[in-house]
């Protein structure tokens, strides 16, 4: 790698490949927020051609597929979950040729591409919507849900407290907004809407996108007739949590069907924003619907060992009779990143890298976590989220020079940390959060115990993790000590390190005790 310039990938050792299971399995996936990736054209937006031109970056460190938040076309009240044409790429992103050069080189690296699809609402401005709102005898009169009155008490996410229904004055009803007023709910009832639906999944399967995050696909099926209790709970979150109908699963078999119409095992990972780990687990069903499920329990734990050993085996014991793939994520683009939630501490961000890429299952890790990010101050004149979500989508600083890699400025602040804090600076640092990322993304590749082996945890009540990943005669042992003390794991001593949250020079398997608040990932002797 050249210490004066991105990191030179041609020299990178071919990594063993993984062709026995498909790859959405084996993946490391790594949530890319565009506005806030690379700018291209320095207008203060991240776009497309900011993330080809940080392919090579991404290929160091290791990423096996990418997750592209919206670039459709967008009028952008909720930062592209408001969609005018799932068919286009919005121009403060690019075009479809510059995605097709993105899919392109993207698979010329052998790292996958999904889009963030949006099949719930659109926006106020997508023809769909405003043919329907025009009269209640129009072609698309139904493919919005219109009531002449509110069908019940639900109440709007991103935490408006606003009834979700919204009066229209040009067709004088009113129509269901579960997020903004900007999003009305598209009526899944309607089969003309299912099929139009289906269809945007084509024209993106059709030119090469490997798969899809699919936005509250739970929300597709809805008994308007039900209200919600009336909690703070409810008015805190909106009615998104409680929605969790049967037709659902109809649909996604349909989606399921239209994915696997195609090869290359196209994947899915829903956004299936329940809390109870059950009925999270009902939306795998038999191998039918969705590949992948975000476990949004498992990320809004405290950080706790025996919070999180319980919520691992409950995970498990909830997915495994299915036999369904686990998927884990500690940040994304809407909640604060997990680091900040666990009190801003580095050891305790180089711990949970640790466990995030080392649980049986798929991890997704959002932009930023291996630079150890916390959210950004965004002052008051500078917010411009409705949802209040500003600081975990501050811009990636690229290098410590004052503009951090975004010539002209960028669209939110930086977080205060970027003078350090940037991939310039911490790939200079080999002892750095971003080396343990990308050591723990390449022995993960390296060694078919992390990502394809059997799951084995100890039974402990301290505050210590241990669990044991093994493939054949190759054992893994991770080992995670939140505690403030030393711990002796037994069967370590001798072992040889794969990875450790500390520099190696500072610690040694001999007599098998691993440090407070750090943890390895080793081989026992």
């Amino acid at each position: 790698m050249d210490e004066n310039g991105p990191p030179d990938t041609t020299s990178t050792q071919t990594l063993p490949s993984r062709q026995t299971l498909p790859w959405w399995q084996t993946a490391v996936v790594y949530q890319i927020y565009p506005r806030s990736f690379a700018d291209s054209n320095f207008d203060g937006v991240g776009d497309l051609e900011g993330v080809r031109s940080r392919l090579d970056y991404l290929q160091w460190l290791g990423v096996d597929a990418i997750w592209l938040s919206p670039v459709f076309r967008s009028p952008m009240a909720d930062f592209g979950y408001d969609v005018s044409d799932f068919c286009d790429i919005d121009p403060v992103f690019g075009s479809i040729a510059d995605m097709d050069a993105l899919i392109a080189d993207c698979h010329g690296r052998g790292i996958k591409l999904m889009l963030d699809w949006v099949p719930n609402h659109t926006s106020i401005e997508h023809p769909w919507f405003i043919e329907s709102r025009t009269d209640r005898t129009n072609p698309k009169a139904d493919w919005y849900v219109w009531r002449d009155q509110p069908a019940n008490n639900w109440l709007a996410s991103l935490n408006t407290g606003q009834s979700a229904w919204q009066w229209d004055d040009a067709r004088g009803q009113y129509y269901l907004r579960l997020f903004l007023q900007q999003q009305p709910d598209l009526d899944w009832d309607n089969p003309d809407v299912e099929a139009a639906m289906l269809d945007t999944l084509r024209f993106w399967l059709d030119r090469g996108i490997d798969g899809f995050r699919m936005d509250v696909i739970h929300l597709i099926g809805k008994e308007l007739d039900r209200n919600d209790p009336d909690s703070a709970a409810v008015k805190q979150h909106g009615h998104v949590p409680y929605n969790d109908v049967p037709v659902t699963h109809e649909r996604i078999r349909a989606i399921r069907r239209t994915l696997d119409s195609y090869d290359g095992d196209r994947a899915s990972v829903g956004e299936v924003y329940l809390l109870d780990e059950a009925k999270m687990a009902e939306y795998y069903g038999d191998h039918d619907e969705l590949h992948l499920s975000f476990n949004f329990s498992f990320l809004w734990l405290p950080w706790n060992a025996s919070k999180l050993r319980a919520k691992i085996n409950s995970t498990l014991a909830h997915l495994e009779p299915r036999g369904a793939w686990p998927t884990w994520v500690l940040s994304n683009h809407d909640v604060p990143r997990h680091r900040q939630r666990y009190g801003g501490s580095e050891e305790a961000a180089r711990i949970a890298a640790v466990m995030l890429l080392t649980l049986p299952g798929t991890p997704f890790v959002y932009q930023g976590e291996e630079l150890g990010l916390v959210d950004a101050v965004i002052p008051d004149d500078r917010v411009v989220d409705p949802g209040g979500r500003d600081g975990c989508r501050a811009p990636i600083p690229w290098d410590a020079e004052p503009d951090h890699g975004w010539p002209r400025g960028a669209w939110l602040p930086f977080v205060d940390a970027a003078d350090h804090r940037n991939v310039g600076t911490l790939l200079q640092e080999t002892d750095s959060i971003l080396h343990l990322y990308r050591d723990l993304l390449h022995a993960r590749r390296a060694n078919a115990e992390l990502h394809s082996g059997t799951f084995q945890m100890d039974d402990r009540d301290d505050d210590v993790i241990v669990y044991r990943r093994t493939v054949a005669d190759r054992t893994a042992v991770v080992v995670l000590n939140l505690g403030d003390s030393p711990v002796t794991i037994d069967g370590l001593a001798g072992g040889s390190i794969l990875v450790s949250t500390l520099p190696r020079d500072l610690l040694a398997l001999a007599d098998g005790v691993v440090p407070a608040n750090s943890a390895i990932v080793a081989h026992p002797a």
